[in-house]
């Protein structure tokens, strides 16, 4: 059978073996060595003639390749001695999966290859329109009065008909009332501002109310003072005040609520 090979289609001996494999449908795990042998040995034949310049590890392939043949004509006990094609296998494995690799690569390569990632850019609190104070202080004061301001289950029963009859309170009253008490740069507590609410309904309204100012800048939040543990108590330490160029006309009409 006449062979016609390019060198260049090879990149070594394993993989000028593996495509006599391919082209023969040889199992590697039983590779028939005189078949391979004789086909290899005539691709360096040809080669040869054509004057193509061969490296060293076909010269060295084809030796070894001639020693397993000679070690399968030698009579051995099949059970007890070692395979003389087991190491050619082993390595004709790995370079078929190496080989594998090699080409999904190639086709990520290709769709990705050209593409950069911008790394994501770390971004600073916004400390425009606040203190520069933990959010949740503001939490651990409305939290505090709530459970000082408790309303059990029997007294909620009791009070419903008159809630849903009372007037309700408008987060625009509760901010004309701060605005008033805020005049002429004082300062309020949490506390002592939250502690004004007469149940849950005007807390909440409260507690909307100074989210609102605080968040449209008309109003900063001040540390007073710090306990010996450094733990901040935010309804007797932390007070509101106006913040430098808020307006206090204005302050009701960022407000939406009714």
């Amino acid at each position: 059978m006449e062979l016609n090979y390019k060198l260049e289609k090879f990149e070594g001996p394993l993989d000028l073996l593996l495509s006599l494999i391919s082209k023969n449908k040889i199992d590697i795990a039983d590779i028939p060595i005189a078949l391979l042998c004789d086909q290899y040995m005539d691709y360096i034949n040809k080669a040869e003639e054509l004057d193509m310049e061969l490296s060293s590890d076909f010269l060295y392939m084809a030796s070894e390749l001639m020693l397993i043949k000679s070690r399968m004509l030698l009579p051995r006990d099949e059970e007890n001695d070692e395979d003389p094609r087991e190491a050619l296998a082993a390595a004709l494995l790995e370079y078929q999966r190496a080989k594998s690799a090699s080409e999904q690569l190639k086709v990520m390569f290709g769709e990705y290859g050209g593409r950069m990632v911008k790394e994501t850019d770390e971004i600073a609190p916004d400390k425009t329109y606040v203190a520069d104070h933990e959010s949740a202080l503001l939490y651990k004061a409305f939290i505090k009065v709530m459970n000082e301001v408790r309303v059990s289950d029997e007294d909620a029963k009791k009070n419903f008909e008159p809630l849903i009859r009372r007037r309700t309170v408008s987060v625009v009253s509760i901010v004309e009332n701060l605005a008033k008490r805020l005049r002429g740069g004082r300062k309020v507590s949490l506390g002592s501002f939250f502690r004004r609410a007469q149940d849950r309904l005007e807390l909440v309204s409260m507690f909307l109310a100074m989210l609102e100012l605080l968040k449209s800048g008309h109003l900063t939040l001040n540390e007073e003072a710090e306990n010996a543990d450094g733990v901040i108590d935010a309804a007797s330490d932390v007070t509101v005040s106006l913040a430098e160029d808020a307006d206090i006309e204005d302050m009701t009409k960022i407000v939406n609520y009714q």
